[in-house]
Protein backbone atom coordinates (compact mmCIF):
# COMPACT_ATOMS: atom_id res chain seq x y z
CA UNK A 1 0.00 0.00 0.00
CA UNK A 2 1.67 3.38 -0.63
CA UNK A 3 0.43 6.87 -0.13
CA UNK A 4 0.93 10.14 -1.89
CA UNK A 5 0.82 13.48 -0.13
CA UNK A 6 -1.59 15.80 -1.43
CA UNK A 7 -2.33 19.29 -0.83
CA UNK A 8 -5.80 20.74 -1.70
CA UNK A 9 -4.63 24.02 -1.76
CA UNK A 10 -1.50 24.39 -3.25
CA UNK A 11 -1.25 27.64 -3.79
CA UNK A 12 -0.92 28.99 -0.28
CA UNK A 13 2.32 27.52 -0.40
CA UNK A 14 3.80 29.61 -2.81
CA UNK A 15 3.76 32.44 -0.74
CA UNK A 16 4.06 31.12 2.59
CA UNK A 17 7.24 29.63 2.10
CA UNK A 18 8.98 32.42 0.44
CA UNK A 19 7.61 34.54 3.61
CA UNK A 20 9.23 32.01 6.31
CA UNK A 21 12.96 32.02 4.16
CA UNK A 22 12.90 35.68 4.32
CA UNK A 23 11.74 35.96 7.70
CA UNK A 24 14.35 33.51 8.64
CA UNK A 25 17.22 35.20 6.37
CA UNK A 26 16.01 38.79 7.86
CA UNK A 27 16.76 37.50 11.42
CA UNK A 28 20.04 35.81 10.61
CA UNK A 29 21.02 38.77 8.77
CA UNK A 30 19.92 41.87 10.71
CA UNK A 31 18.96 40.31 14.70
CA UNK A 32 21.41 41.50 17.01
CA UNK A 33 21.76 40.54 20.40
CA UNK A 34 21.66 42.94 23.44
CA UNK A 35 25.13 43.38 24.76
CA UNK A 36 26.06 44.29 28.31
CA UNK A 37 29.63 45.36 29.29
CA UNK A 38 31.28 43.70 32.67
CA UNK A 39 34.37 44.00 34.82
CA UNK A 40 36.59 41.19 34.18
CA UNK A 41 35.26 40.02 31.32
CA UNK A 42 38.60 39.71 29.65
CA UNK A 43 39.67 37.53 32.62
CA UNK A 44 36.32 35.40 32.42
CA UNK A 45 37.62 34.82 28.72
CA UNK A 46 40.79 34.13 29.38
CA UNK A 47 39.86 31.24 31.84
CA UNK A 48 37.46 29.98 29.88
CA UNK A 49 34.94 30.00 32.37
CA UNK A 50 32.09 32.02 29.90
CA UNK A 51 28.90 29.67 28.95
CA UNK A 52 26.21 29.98 26.16
CA UNK A 53 23.07 29.49 26.95
CA UNK A 54 20.76 27.32 24.31
CA UNK A 55 17.71 28.64 25.41
CA UNK A 56 18.01 30.89 21.98
CA UNK A 57 18.11 28.88 19.60
CA UNK A 58 15.74 26.13 21.20
CA UNK A 59 12.64 29.15 21.18
CA UNK A 60 13.61 30.02 17.89
CA UNK A 61 13.50 26.51 16.54
CA UNK A 62 10.21 25.66 18.09
CA UNK A 63 8.53 29.32 16.90
CA UNK A 64 9.92 28.33 13.51
CA UNK A 65 7.90 24.93 13.54
CA UNK A 66 4.69 26.38 15.13
CA UNK A 67 5.37 28.77 12.02
CA UNK A 68 5.67 26.22 9.20
CA UNK A 69 2.64 24.09 10.59
CA UNK A 70 0.32 26.67 10.47
CA UNK A 71 1.46 27.36 6.79
CA UNK A 72 0.91 23.65 5.68
CA UNK A 73 -2.38 23.53 7.64
CA UNK A 74 -3.56 26.41 5.32
CA UNK A 75 -2.41 24.48 2.55
CA UNK A 76 -4.93 21.59 3.71
CA UNK A 77 -2.67 18.46 3.37
CA UNK A 78 -4.20 15.03 3.30
CA UNK A 79 -2.48 11.74 2.38
CA UNK A 80 -3.97 9.83 -0.69
CA UNK A 81 -4.31 5.74 -1.14
CA UNK A 82 -2.69 5.36 -4.57
CA UNK A 83 -3.22 2.13 -5.11
CA UNK A 84 -7.30 3.04 -4.86
CA UNK A 85 -7.69 4.39 -7.91
CA UNK A 86 -10.01 2.67 -9.81
CA UNK A 87 -10.45 2.03 -12.99
CA UNK A 88 -14.28 2.82 -14.09
CA UNK A 89 -16.42 3.53 -17.35
CA UNK A 90 -16.99 7.17 -18.30
CA UNK A 91 -17.46 9.05 -21.37
CA UNK A 92 -17.78 12.89 -22.16
CA UNK A 93 -21.75 13.73 -22.74
CA UNK A 94 -23.40 16.78 -24.13
CA UNK A 95 -26.70 17.04 -24.35
CA UNK A 96 -28.50 19.32 -27.32
CA UNK A 97 -32.13 20.16 -26.59
CA UNK A 98 -34.64 22.04 -28.58
CA UNK A 99 -36.33 24.64 -26.63
CA UNK A 100 -38.23 26.19 -29.68
CA UNK A 101 -42.01 27.04 -29.10
CA UNK A 102 -43.05 23.87 -30.85
CA UNK A 103 -41.71 21.97 -27.52
CA UNK A 104 -44.54 23.16 -25.53
CA UNK A 105 -46.58 21.03 -27.92
CA UNK A 106 -48.60 18.12 -25.97
CA UNK A 107 -48.67 14.48 -28.10
CA UNK A 108 -50.57 12.41 -25.82
CA UNK A 109 -54.22 13.29 -25.06
CA UNK A 110 -54.25 11.08 -21.70
CA UNK A 111 -50.68 12.84 -20.43
CA UNK A 112 -50.99 17.06 -19.11
CA UNK A 113 -47.05 17.32 -19.83
CA UNK A 114 -46.21 18.83 -22.59
CA UNK A 115 -42.71 17.67 -24.90
CA UNK A 116 -40.38 19.84 -23.31
CA UNK A 117 -41.82 18.40 -19.47
CA UNK A 118 -41.34 15.02 -20.94
CA UNK A 119 -37.54 15.42 -22.32
CA UNK A 120 -36.34 16.79 -18.67
CA UNK A 121 -37.86 14.06 -17.24
CA UNK A 122 -35.88 11.87 -18.95
CA UNK A 123 -32.77 13.66 -19.57
CA UNK A 124 -32.19 13.80 -15.81
CA UNK A 125 -33.32 10.42 -15.14
CA UNK A 126 -30.33 9.18 -17.52
CA UNK A 127 -27.87 11.84 -15.96
CA UNK A 128 -28.42 10.22 -12.77
CA UNK A 129 -27.31 6.94 -14.41
CA UNK A 130 -23.94 8.30 -15.74
CA UNK A 131 -22.23 8.70 -12.47
CA UNK A 132 -18.80 8.48 -14.18
CA UNK A 133 -19.29 10.82 -17.33
CA UNK A 134 -18.97 14.28 -17.45
CA UNK A 135 -21.87 16.12 -19.03
CA UNK A 136 -22.74 18.91 -20.48
CA UNK A 137 -25.93 20.84 -21.83
CA UNK A 138 -26.15 22.99 -24.90
CA UNK A 139 -29.70 24.69 -25.48
CA UNK A 140 -30.90 25.54 -28.94
CA UNK A 141 -34.02 27.55 -30.28
CA UNK A 142 -33.36 30.81 -32.80
CA UNK A 143 -30.24 30.68 -31.26
CA UNK A 144 -28.04 28.33 -29.59
CA UNK A 145 -26.51 28.80 -25.86
CA UNK A 146 -24.03 26.62 -24.32
CA UNK A 147 -25.96 26.77 -20.83
CA UNK A 148 -23.14 23.90 -18.88
CA UNK A 149 -19.78 22.93 -19.83
CA UNK A 150 -18.59 19.17 -19.33
CA UNK A 151 -19.04 18.88 -15.35
CA UNK A 152 -19.59 15.96 -12.96
CA UNK A 153 -21.20 18.16 -10.69
CA UNK A 154 -24.50 16.09 -11.40
CA UNK A 155 -26.83 17.69 -8.59
CA UNK A 156 -26.44 20.88 -10.15
CA UNK A 157 -26.88 19.97 -13.86
CA UNK A 158 -30.12 18.14 -13.04
CA UNK A 159 -31.35 21.23 -11.41
CA UNK A 160 -30.45 23.59 -13.96
CA UNK A 161 -32.39 20.87 -16.51
CA UNK A 162 -35.46 20.77 -14.51
CA UNK A 163 -35.48 25.11 -14.25
CA UNK A 164 -35.38 25.05 -17.96
CA UNK A 165 -38.39 27.15 -19.75
CA UNK A 166 -39.75 27.91 -22.77
CA UNK A 167 -38.51 30.94 -23.57
CA UNK A 168 -35.14 31.05 -21.98
CA UNK A 169 -33.87 32.04 -25.38
CA UNK A 170 -36.01 33.27 -28.05
CA UNK A 171 -38.00 30.08 -29.25
CA UNK A 172 -38.76 31.06 -32.68
CA UNK A 173 -36.92 29.39 -34.88
CA UNK A 174 -35.04 25.92 -35.04
CA UNK A 175 -30.78 26.59 -35.69
CA UNK A 176 -30.30 22.51 -35.19
CA UNK A 177 -26.63 22.58 -36.55
CA UNK A 178 -25.76 26.03 -34.76
CA UNK A 179 -26.49 24.34 -31.55
CA UNK A 180 -24.75 21.10 -32.59
CA UNK A 181 -21.42 23.42 -33.42
CA UNK A 182 -21.67 24.67 -30.12
CA UNK A 183 -21.69 21.24 -28.62
CA UNK A 184 -18.83 20.33 -30.74
CA UNK A 185 -16.92 23.52 -29.34
CA UNK A 186 -17.31 22.01 -25.80
CA UNK A 187 -15.86 18.76 -27.01
CA UNK A 188 -13.15 19.98 -28.96
CA UNK A 189 -10.78 19.86 -25.75
CA UNK A 190 -11.77 16.43 -24.28
CA UNK A 191 -9.38 13.52 -23.73
CA UNK A 192 -12.12 11.24 -23.42
CA UNK A 193 -11.95 8.19 -25.70
CA UNK A 194 -15.28 8.21 -26.50
CA UNK A 195 -17.75 11.48 -27.02
CA UNK A 196 -21.06 11.84 -28.40
CA UNK A 197 -24.11 14.02 -28.70
CA UNK A 198 -27.06 13.91 -27.91
CA UNK A 199 -29.77 15.88 -30.11
CA UNK A 200 -33.15 16.30 -29.52
CA UNK A 201 -35.39 18.01 -31.36
CA UNK A 202 -38.74 17.87 -32.55
CA UNK A 203 -39.15 19.80 -35.71
CA UNK A 204 -36.77 21.09 -38.87
CA UNK A 205 -33.86 23.48 -38.75
CA UNK A 206 -35.17 26.92 -39.70
CA UNK A 207 -33.94 29.54 -41.90
CA UNK A 208 -30.59 31.20 -41.10
CA UNK A 209 -29.24 27.99 -39.60
CA UNK A 210 -25.62 26.50 -40.18
CA UNK A 211 -24.52 24.86 -42.99
CA UNK A 212 -25.05 20.64 -42.47
CA UNK A 213 -22.31 20.01 -44.01
CA UNK A 214 -19.99 22.24 -42.50
CA UNK A 215 -21.90 21.15 -39.55
CA UNK A 216 -21.17 17.42 -40.24
CA UNK A 217 -17.27 17.41 -41.65
CA UNK A 218 -16.59 19.50 -37.71
CA UNK A 219 -18.63 16.96 -35.66
CA UNK A 220 -16.93 14.08 -37.77
CA UNK A 221 -13.14 16.00 -37.33
CA UNK A 222 -13.41 15.91 -33.62
CA UNK A 223 -14.39 12.33 -33.43
CA UNK A 224 -18.39 13.34 -32.17
CA UNK A 225 -20.66 10.21 -32.01
CA UNK A 226 -24.12 11.43 -32.46
CA UNK A 227 -27.87 10.16 -31.76
CA UNK A 228 -30.75 11.75 -32.67
CA UNK A 229 -34.05 12.20 -31.25
CA UNK A 230 -37.05 13.06 -32.54
CA UNK A 231 -39.78 13.91 -30.61
CA UNK A 232 -43.59 14.07 -31.26
CA UNK A 233 -44.65 12.71 -35.13
CA UNK A 234 -43.08 12.53 -38.39
CA UNK A 235 -45.95 13.85 -39.86
CA UNK A 236 -47.66 17.24 -40.13
CA UNK A 237 -49.90 18.16 -37.43
CA UNK A 238 -52.88 20.42 -37.30
CA UNK A 239 -53.85 22.15 -34.19
CA UNK A 240 -57.07 24.93 -33.14
CA UNK A 241 -56.18 28.57 -33.48
CA UNK A 242 -58.36 31.12 -32.76
CA UNK A 243 -58.25 31.85 -36.93
CA UNK A 244 -58.56 28.25 -38.14
CA UNK A 245 -56.29 25.40 -37.96
CA UNK A 246 -52.57 26.41 -37.70
CA UNK A 247 -50.08 23.45 -38.98
CA UNK A 248 -47.77 21.73 -37.20
CA UNK A 249 -44.44 20.18 -39.20
CA UNK A 250 -43.09 17.33 -37.72
CA UNK A 251 -39.82 15.97 -37.30
CA UNK A 252 -37.64 15.71 -39.86
CA UNK A 253 -36.62 12.06 -39.85
CA UNK A 254 -34.61 11.32 -42.89
CA UNK A 255 -32.38 14.52 -41.74
CA UNK A 256 -32.08 13.50 -38.12
CA UNK A 257 -31.63 9.52 -39.95
CA UNK A 258 -28.79 10.91 -41.82
CA UNK A 259 -26.97 12.72 -39.58
CA UNK A 260 -27.13 9.80 -37.33
CA UNK A 261 -25.63 7.91 -39.65
CA UNK A 262 -22.63 10.25 -40.94
CA UNK A 263 -21.79 10.47 -37.47
CA UNK A 264 -21.75 6.46 -36.74
CA UNK A 265 -25.02 7.00 -34.17
CA UNK A 266 -28.42 6.18 -34.47
CA UNK A 267 -32.01 7.69 -34.85
CA UNK A 268 -34.48 7.21 -32.33
CA UNK A 269 -38.16 8.47 -32.87
CA UNK A 270 -40.48 9.41 -29.48
CA UNK A 271 -43.96 9.75 -29.66
CA UNK A 272 -44.33 9.20 -25.44
CA UNK A 273 -42.36 8.90 -22.81
CA UNK A 274 -42.23 5.51 -22.30
CA UNK A 275 -39.82 5.76 -26.01
CA UNK A 276 -37.63 8.30 -24.62
CA UNK A 277 -36.87 6.49 -21.82
CA UNK A 278 -36.44 3.26 -24.00
CA UNK A 279 -34.27 5.44 -25.98
CA UNK A 280 -31.90 7.25 -23.48
CA UNK A 281 -31.71 3.33 -21.67
CA UNK A 282 -30.69 2.27 -25.44
CA UNK A 283 -28.02 4.76 -25.32
CA UNK A 284 -27.16 4.26 -22.08
CA UNK A 285 -26.61 0.70 -22.91
CA UNK A 286 -24.65 1.18 -26.08
CA UNK A 287 -21.98 4.05 -24.86
CA UNK A 288 -19.57 2.75 -22.23
CA UNK A 289 -16.07 3.02 -22.55
CA UNK A 290 -13.85 1.85 -19.58
CA UNK A 291 -11.02 3.76 -18.83
CA UNK A 292 -9.09 4.73 -15.81
CA UNK A 293 -9.26 8.11 -13.82
CA UNK A 294 -7.58 9.63 -11.37
CA UNK A 295 -10.38 8.55 -8.53
CA UNK A 296 -9.26 7.68 -5.04
CA UNK A 297 -11.12 5.98 -2.92
CA UNK A 298 -9.52 6.30 0.15
CA UNK A 299 -7.64 9.63 1.95
CA UNK A 300 -6.63 11.04 5.53
CA UNK A 301 -7.30 14.80 5.97
CA UNK A 302 -4.02 15.51 7.49
CA UNK A 303 -5.29 18.86 8.91
CA UNK A 304 -6.07 17.31 12.74
CA UNK A 305 -2.88 15.78 13.27
CA UNK A 306 -0.95 19.48 11.74
CA UNK A 307 -3.61 21.41 14.37
CA UNK A 308 -2.07 19.03 17.15
CA UNK A 309 1.34 19.13 16.45
CA UNK A 310 0.90 23.65 16.58
CA UNK A 311 -0.63 22.74 19.80
CA UNK A 312 2.03 20.96 21.15
CA UNK A 313 4.68 22.74 20.01
CA UNK A 314 2.66 25.87 21.60
CA UNK A 315 2.41 24.31 24.79
CA UNK A 316 6.08 23.20 25.26
CA UNK A 317 7.08 26.46 24.35
CA UNK A 318 5.16 27.85 27.19
CA UNK A 319 5.99 25.14 29.52
CA UNK A 320 9.54 26.00 28.97
CA UNK A 321 9.63 29.45 29.30
CA UNK A 322 7.12 28.89 32.19
CA UNK A 323 8.52 26.31 34.88
CA UNK A 324 12.27 25.78 33.24
CA UNK A 325 13.71 28.83 31.83
CA UNK A 326 11.56 31.35 33.25
CA UNK A 327 14.42 33.41 35.22
CA UNK A 328 16.21 34.15 31.92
Amino acid sequence: MSYLLQWQQPQFLYWLIPIILFALWYRWRYSRAVRYRYSLVRTIISAQAQSEHIYKKFFTTIRLLALSSIALLIAMPRLVDVDSKLPVEGIDIMLVLDISGSMQLQDDSKDARTRIDIAKEEAIRFVEKRENDAIGLVLFANDALSRIPLTMDKQMLKEIIGDLQIGFINPDGTLLFTGMLTAANRLKQSKAKSKIMILLTDGEPSDGDMSPQITLEAVRALGIKVYTIGIGSDETRYIQHPFGLLPIQGVNKDLLMSIAKQTGGQFFLAKSQSDMRMIYNTINSLETSEQEVQSFGRWYDLAFFAIWAILVILFLELFVATFVWFSI
